[in-house]
């Protein structure tokens, strides 16, 4: 039996390698990964539906030149080893199963599921894990989990390795030659990569807009990448272990994050996500108790035992206890946020504060485009033209804009950088096109970390006779009369 299980594996590992040699041949500038030392078999059959990932070395992050990266994308060199990674994200039924519950968004016994939070994940990793007859992986208390690497039962991969799986060899902003068409992901695909660029003339594109589902689909959808993963670009995003920080440049072998922090990541990018943010290099983030319609998982294991802990201090965000002042204050250039801004100021009496620019965009639509693409591809810091006194006042602070490719126009980062918002409570809000807050929450967090974010609301264009009731909905949310 022993020589049976080995058999197997080799030819799992010369598979691997056959994909990855594959990979190389193309010119989407593969790296490939180094030959390893011999598997070690772990006490339990790998479970169906799990690939065998070949440790490596690969430059995490992406390269100044390459479009729409963020600042938080430095390369440096790093090493991961052999792990397991489900073929397919978590399916609600997988879920359910175990749990009993289903938090879902989009129901369906094989589509993925979502609105899970970083905690419930790792819970259902640990549960699983016990349900199979395996070591539980984490140690959770409250918002304190520490990760056993030794441990042989599921757990969430790190950055690093989720990174190198979807990567699967290649060096390119995503795992195939070309950007995901429609046929390819499943995306906000009328916004292709680079269309930022080409919007009104995209003779250029390499990929042209395609359907958007507006929706998850099945988990096996879609040709898998190299390594045998499906929907490692869109669909839903996948969390990951790691809290977020900026990364070292120093050479690092299984990193795995900071210990301590405010927000967890999560990649991958989801159905409503524009293509730039489904990069294998883009990191988005959000509270670990907090989850959303287009956030899922994808359950690792080890293939080899790893040594030692890591310990996850979870730095518990406290917003206002609602007796300080509110604030209104938004951004709005077509007149939509004002709108939805207004009814707030109109079932609150909070002050209200509009965002405005030194030098105002355009009021032509086709040149505004522009405008905000190149602002935000440059993270420009437009000049305000008034300031706020008092803000150690307002306890809660209320953030209005429209989403503007896929985010938050830069006027608001102006104004999130301008003041501090540590203990204040942000509650967004956003008036879009069809593709809700895109990545603009992720944008938020990661300008005021030491805030604390509640719901968030977001309206279809004005948001029509229903605007006064989804109002009122959000405030009962967030605990405000």
């Amino acid at each position: 039996m022993k020589k049976f299980v080995s058999l197997l594996l080799s030819l799992s590992l010369i598979f691997s390698l056959a994909a990855c040699s594959q990979s190389e041949d193309s010119d989407t500038g593969s790296e490939q990964p180094p030959e390893s030392n011999s598997l070690e078999v772990t006490d339990m059959q790998v479970p169906e539906n799990f690939v065998l990932i070949k440790g490596g070395s690969f430059q995490m992050g992406s390269p100044d030149s390459e479009a729409w990266r963020s600042a938080d994308e430095t390369q440096h060199l790093v090493t991961v080893s052999d792990f397991y990674m489900s073929k397919y994200e978590l399916t609600q039924k997988e879920y359910e199963e175990i749990t009993g519950n289903n938090p879902s968004n989009f129901k369906g016994d094989d589509l993925p599921l979502e609105n899970i939070s970083w905690l419930d994940a790792v819970a259902y990793c640990n549960a699983r894990s016990e349900k199979d007859g395996l070591t539980p992986v984490y140690t959770i208390d409250g918002q304190n989990v520490s990760w056993d690497r030794s441990a042989n039962g599921y757990r969430l991969p790190t950055e690093a390795e989720w990174e190198y799986a979807c990567r699967a060899g290649t060096t390119t902003p995503f795992y195939m030659e070309n950007s995901p068409s429609a046929e390819d992901a499943n995306y906000y695909s009328h916004y292709p990569y680079e269309i930022e660029d080409n919007y009104f003339s995209q003779g250029n594109l390499e990929v042209k807009p395609g359907e958007y589902r507006e929706t998850t689909v099945p988990i096996d959808s879609f040709p898998e990448n190299p390594y045998g993963l499906y929907n490692m670009h869109g669909n839903v995003s996948e969390w990951v272990w790691d809290y977020y920080g900026e990364y070292g440049v120093e050479e690092q072998t299984d990193p795995a994050g900071p210990v301590s922090g405010t927000l967890r990541v999560y990649r991958g990018g989801g159905w409503n996500d524009f293509a730039k943010n489904m990069r294998s290099a883009y990191r988005a983030t959000l509270e670990q108790n907090k989850g959303s319609f287009n956030l899922g998982i994808r359950l690792v294991r080890n293939a080899t035992p790893g040594t030692g802990s890591v310990s996850g201090i979870g730095s518990q965000i406290t917003g206002g206890n609602g007796d300080g002042k509110i604030l209104i204050a938004y951004f709005s250039w077509g007149g939509n946020t004002k709108g939805v801004a207004e009814e707030i100021k109109h079932q609150t009496g909070a002050d209200l504060f509009e965002i405005t620019l030194v030098n105002p965009y355009s009021s032509d639509y086709n040149t505004v485009l522009d405008e905000a693409q190149r602002d935000q591809n440059a993270q420009a810091r437009p000049e305000l033209t008034s300031h706020i006194d008092n803000m150690d006042e307002y306890d809660t602070v209320m953030i209005g804009y429209p989403n503007w490719w896929a985010s938050i126009p830069m006027p608001i980062a102006s104004f999130l950088e301008e003041y501090d918002f540590s203990g204040k409570t942000i509650l967004p809000f956003c008036s879009h096109g069809g593709g809700r807050f895109g990545q603009s929450l992720t944008a938020i967090t990661k300008l005021a970390p030491d805030a604390t974010m509640g719901e968030a609301l977001s309206i279809h264009y004005s948001g029509g006779s229903e605007l006064s009731g989804d109002v009122t909905e959000w405030l009962n949310s967030n605990g405000i009369q």
